[in-house]
Formats: C-alpha cells, sequence, structure tokens
C-alpha cells in the first residue's frame, strides 16, 4: 500500500482501502501486480485486459510472452526447493539448481520424443519431485499439463484423461497408504488399453527399486528418460496459452475439463502467495494435497518466489494422528496447509499439537475444501498456536484460486474469512441479481480476472462452459456458493448452493447446521441434505459417531437444542440417523447432492469420482425415511 501511494498518489491505509481501489481500477491494478511479481517475459503487453465487463473472453495482456515454467525455475541456487516426506520414511531433497538440471534434462527428453506446444502430459502421481519436475518440463515446451493422484480408479482416471487425449502419462510404479504398499502397474495396463493416444509412459520407481513392467507397453523407466547435459529452452508464448486442465469432481457425470492460461494462473497465483499469504524466500510452504487437487497447482507455484517447498504423501494419521506435526518441527514449517476434514479429525482423535511440538517457526495455518467450524478455529489456536494468521480460504479449481482468503494486515474472526481477494469484483447476489450486505446470497464476481478457464476441451461452442457460470446472471460469473459478505468485508461460507436446504421456503446453507452441531460432543462427522416429503422440504441428519458412542435420545435432543438455537426451529431435522460413514470426493469434499439422490432412488452418476463409494450404501433404502 506505501508503495502504491507513492506511485499513485493514493491515500491507503487499511486492507479494505486497498480492496476498493483494486476493484474499481481493476486494469491499473493487475498492472501493479505484474510489476510487483517480477515476472520474467522476452515481451511486454501492449494492454492489461480489453474489456474488464467482458465475461466470458476478456483478454489479458495482449502481446505479452513468457513462459510458466522459467518464472517458476527463476531461483537456480543451492536454496532448497523441494523437501519430499513419504509415509515409509523417505525423505528426499533437491535444491534449486537440482531442479533446474532435473527439469532440463525431461524437458530435452520429451521434445526427443516429439513433445510440442499444446501437446498434453499426464501425471498418474503422488505428490513427490517427479511429479513437478515433469510438469515444469511439459510446461518449458508449451505442453499442457493435467494430473490425477494414484488413488483414483481406472474409471475416474479414464474419465479424465480419455477427454484430453495425452500424448505422453508418467506414472509412479505404486504409492504408500497406512503403511501398506499399493501398486499402479495393473491400473496403467488398463488405462493404457482405454486411452490409445499415449505414445509413452514413463514409470517412476518408487514402492519398488525395480518394477515389473514387462506387461505394460510403450513404457520407460524414468532413470532412462532423461538426456545428459541438456540444452534448456523455455518456449515464449502467449499470455493466454494453454497451461493445465483442471478438472470437476464429476459426481454429476464425465467431469468438466477447464482450460487455464498460463499467464493467468501465474499472476493471479503470485498474486495470492505475495500479497495475502506474504510468502518469501525464506519461509517453508506446505500443503496437504494430492495431485488431483487444485492446492497442489497453488503449492508449486511457490518455486516462483523461491520458497522452500514440502511434498508429503501417505496418510496423515500414520504411524500415529500426529505425523505432520512431527513433519512441520522437523522441517521449520512456517506456513502450513489443510482441509476442515483433517482438523476435525485432529481435535476428535484429542492431538495437542502446540504442546507436543515446537511450532515456533508456524506462523500462518491456511484451510480450505470446505468450512471450517469456529469449533476448529478455536481448536487452532487453543492447541495448536495462538499467536498465528489463520487463513480459511475459498475459491475453486475452476479459477485455480480464490475468491475469498486472509491477509496478513487484518484480524481473524472465528467462522468468517478474513477479506475479498484483491481485485476480484465479489458479490453476494439475492435470485434477482440485487448485491446483499450482511445477508445471505450467491457468489457471484462483477469483473474479469486473469485465471478465469480460457473453455472447457472438447466444449466446441461453449455452450457447456456458458452454462456452468453465466446462465443464472447473464455477464457475471455465479460460482455456485452460498455467502454472506459482512458489512466489514468479510466473508462467511454457508456451503455450495446446489446444497442449500430450503425447508418452508426458508433458505439456509448446509455450514450452518455443521458449524452448530460441533458443540455435541460424540459426533465425529455429519452429512445433512433435504428429503422431499408431503409437498415440502425435510431436514435429515446422518452422523457418524465417535467409537463408542451411541444415538441416544438424549443426544437428540441436544442435537435439536443447538439448532434451534443457533439457527432456528424450522431446521430442526425431522430425522435424525446414525450411518458408518460420510462419502467425500476425492479432494474430500462432502458429497450432499450424492445423498440426497440416494435417499430419492436417483442414480449417482459417477462414483469413481468418491473417495469412499461404499459409504453410500448405508444411505439406501432406509426405513426411518419412509416414516
Amino acid at each position: 500500500m506505501q508503495r502504491l501511494n507513492r506511485s499513485r498518489g493514493l491515500s491507503l491505509e487499511e486492507y479494505q482501502d486497498l480492496y476498493t481501489w483494486s476493484i474499481n481500477h481493476i486494469s491499473d491494478f493487475w498492472k501493479e501486480v505484474w510489476k510487483e511479481t517480477g515476472l520474467h517475459y522476452s515481451k511486454s503487453y501492449t494492454r492489461v485486459v480489453d474489456d474488464e465487463n467482458k465475461m466470458p473472453g476478456a483478454r489479458w495482456f495482449e502481446g505479452a510472452r513468457l513462459n510458466f515454467a522459467e518464472n517458476l525455475l527463476r531461483y537456480r541456487d543451492s536454496n532448497t526447493a523441494l523437501i519430499f516426506r513419504g509415509e515409509d520414511k523417505i525423505r528426499r531433497t533437491l535444491t534449486y539448481a537440482d531442479l533446474y538440471q532435473e527439469t532440463a534434462s525431461v524437458a530435452a527428453a520429451l521434445r526427443q520424443m516429439g513433445v510440442v506446444p499444446g501437446d498434453r502430459v499426464a501425471g498418474f502421481m503422488p505428490n513427490m519431485p517427479e511429479t513437478i519436475i515433469f510438469m515444469l518440463a511439459a510446461t518449458s515446451i508449451g505442453a499442457v499439463w493435467s494430473s490425477c493422484s494414484p488413488d483414483f480408479g481406472i474409471k475416474g482416471v479414464v474419465d479424465r484423461f480419455g477427454q484430453i487425449r495425452p500424448k505422453v502419462i508418467v506414472a509412479a510404479d505404486g504409492y504408500f497408504f497406512k503403511g501398506n504398499s499399493l501398486s499402479c502397474l495393473a491400473p496403467l495396463s488398463s488405462i493404457m488399453e482405454q486411452i490409445p493416444s499415449i505414445e509413452a509412459l514413463v514409470v517412476v520407481p518408487y514402492i519398488s527399486v525395480s518394477p515389473d513392467i514387462s506387461a505394460l507397453p510403450r513404457v520407460i523407466v524414468y532413470e532412462d528418460f532423461g538426456i545428459n547435459d541438456p540444452e534448456m529452452r523455455f518456449e515464449q508464448l502467449a499470455f493466454d496459452h494453454p497451461l493445465y486442465i483442471m478438472f470437476s469432481s464429476g459426481t454429476t457425470g464425465l467431469p468438466k475439463c477447464m482450460v487455464q492460461s498460463a499467464g493467468g494462473v501465474l499472476i493471479h497465483q503470485m498474486k495470492e502467495l505475495m500479497l495475502h499469504t506474504d510468502l518469501k524466500r525464506e519461509d517453508t510452504l506446505f500443503y496437504f494435497t494430492t495431485c488431483g487437487w487444485m492446492m497442489w497447482n497453488w503449492l508449486t507455484c511457490g518455486l516462483s518466489l523461491g520458497a522452500t517447498l514440502v511434498l508429503f504423501d501417505g496418510n496423515p494419521f500414520h504411524p500415529q494422528p500426529d505425523a505432520l506435526w512431527r513433519m512441520a518441527e522437523e522441517e521449520k514449517i512456517s506456513i502450513f496447509g489443510t482441509s476442515p476434514g483433517y482438523i476435525a479429525a485432529l481435535r476428535n482423535a484429542g492431538v495437542h499439537p502446540g504442546v507436543k511440538f515446537d511450532l515456533s517457526n508456524l506462523r500462518t495455518l491456511l484451510s480450505t475444501g470446505s468450512v471450517l467450524s469456529n469449533e476448529d478455529f478455536k481448536f487452532i489456536y487453543e492447541r495448536i498456536a495462538d499467536d498465528i494468521q489463520l487463513s480459511s480460504i475459498s475459491g475453486g479449481s475452476d479459477l485455480n484460486g480464490c475468491f475469498a482468503l486472509g491477509n496478513p494486515l487484518d484480524p481473524v474472526y472465528a467462522g468468517e474469512l478474513q477479506c475479498l481477494g484483491l481485485g476480484m469484483k465479489v458479490a453476494a447476489y439475492d435470485p434477482y441479481g440485487t448485491p446483499l450486505i450482511g445477508k445471505k446470497g450467491e457468489l457471484v464476481c462483477e469483473k474479469a480476472f486473469p485465471s478465469m478457464p480460457l473453455m472447457f476441451w472438447g466444449d466446441e461452442n461453449g455452450a457447456r462452459y456458458q452454462s456452468a457460470y453465466f446462465d443464472q446472471y447473464p455477464g457475471v460469473w455465479a460460482h455456485g456458493d452460498f455467502i454472506e459478505i459482512t458489512s466489514q468485508g468479510r466473508v462467511i461460507i454457508y456451503g455450495r448452493s446446489d446444497a442449500t436446504l430450503n425447508p418452508g421456503g426458508v433458505r439456509i446453507g448446509t455450514a450452518e447446521i455443521y458449524r452448530s452441531i460441533d458443540q455435541v460432543p460424540g459426533i465425529e462427522d455429519s452429512v445433512v441434505v433435504g428429503q422431499d416429503w408431503k409437498n415440502n422440504v425435510r431436514v435429515i441428519l446422518f452422523v457418524k459417531l465417535v467409537d463408542g458412542v451411541s444415538l441416544t435420545d438424549a443426544m437428540k435432543a441436544d442435537i435439536c437444542s443447538e439448532i434451534r438455537t443457533q439457527i432456528s426451529p424450522r431446521h430442526v431435522p425431522a430425522k435424525i440417523i446414525p450411518v458408518p460413514d460420510i462419502p467425500y470426493t476425492l479432494n474430500m469434499k462432502k458429497v450432499e447432492l450424492a445423498v440426497r439422490n440416494v435417499i430419492h432412488n436417483r442414480p449417482v452418476k459417477n462414483t469413481d469420482a468418491l473417495k469412499n463409494p461404499a459409504a453410500l450404501h448405508f444411505f439406501t433404502n432406509r426405513p426411518e425415511l419412509a416414516e
């Protein structure tokens, strides 16, 4: 703010002043971000944006030529770039010089096998250094990168990669989970058969020193893949050259394939890392993520600022529930990212990381994937650290970034996200498109932003893209979240708008239910849905109980009392039903819509997108739902 005040004669004093300026001067703001990030480019732009009101289709930084990988490999020294921690106690490190040389070797080999700009290179990989190396090598050429984690089933991989037709796929021979090694070789054989576009498969040994690849076609072992003494060349490409293809969860059909631009993702993520997260070269950044979640892409961009990234593969509760916090102490992690599901699991397991471990290096905890409850805010400050910035963030794979997140200037309030993202003109709309303050509404973005998808792959006339974001409010991005923007500019997330409850015509978000029952001891997890009932909708709450706890009448009364007091009598569940498990996507998002479909005897179109699809059986043909 001080630099902006000096250079532009402004008088910005607080974050909200900067935010207001950024959304009222979109072009000027992103011009300043271009300068602040120090992007490496071979040719500058002729204008920042052709029309900030044009959605979709706004053109950003026309005329610029740059390369995404070159910006992430701008440091080539002896500082540590990557620390890899495997569940089987593997620990590896790569310096920035190592990372540059490894990437150059792989990029030269990809070029030699004919990979050119626009080709797709896909990863079926754990969160390990080779995944980042292949992504950087592919994007240095101008190829388009896409990835799935190895816990995706064969159909889940084919549903994604089969649509985008990759030329090359890189895969580990397996991965570790809960102390077991799980092979990927048999699934790879089936994947290769079903995706004929794949010309080469590169297998990275991980669970075995010498994996048996004899049954795999067109296969190369990673150690035999690179080129010695390669020349590193970064293709200079347009700002809107395709970089990533990200996938939607796919629980309602084939996943959407969202094509995102190199320049758009780069400048958007660097803005969030620099200005909202205050990431610096001396920081050690960790996010608990797989390569199938956008937080892997976000984490990887930390290389552009020269930080040290910690990569973890495995189960975060193995061999003990505090495994990641032991790692945080050992690696001196300063920014720790995770999900509300993990935090709630820690709380239920009685883990107190701040007591057991030296977390003096930790200054920021990031959380996303679902709504962080008030109880989890309290747990973090009482049991992890009382002097850190807790930054709950919300956005999506669609934009590979955030609409609402944190900032290092403002205080943190339980249950609220600190602020809206700079340069993101976000509002909460009522059904008629009127902006609301202090009331619940649909999350929309009224102005274009650089990391908007270029298109959906295979969506020739743009109809699916238009329908996904712009049919509800023409010319305005509707994200599908149900939110409230407070008068102070903070944000409360109430859940997905297509999963909101509407008993008696009063609309509430599912997150409100979850927040209220977090106060009730004995509940490990829950999912709440609306059931069509006698020309109305009634609220059904399914609860997963802590081991050894039974759902008694007294507990039901406590649950109902909390909801009646905290929300309203209208939202007290008509039925509270115990279940052994709650279904989640592979990216650890609760699937309320899938549960609602099951209890209405409607099909769930793509159970391969679920981490635990068998959990849906617990919701089928429940006699309680006919009463």
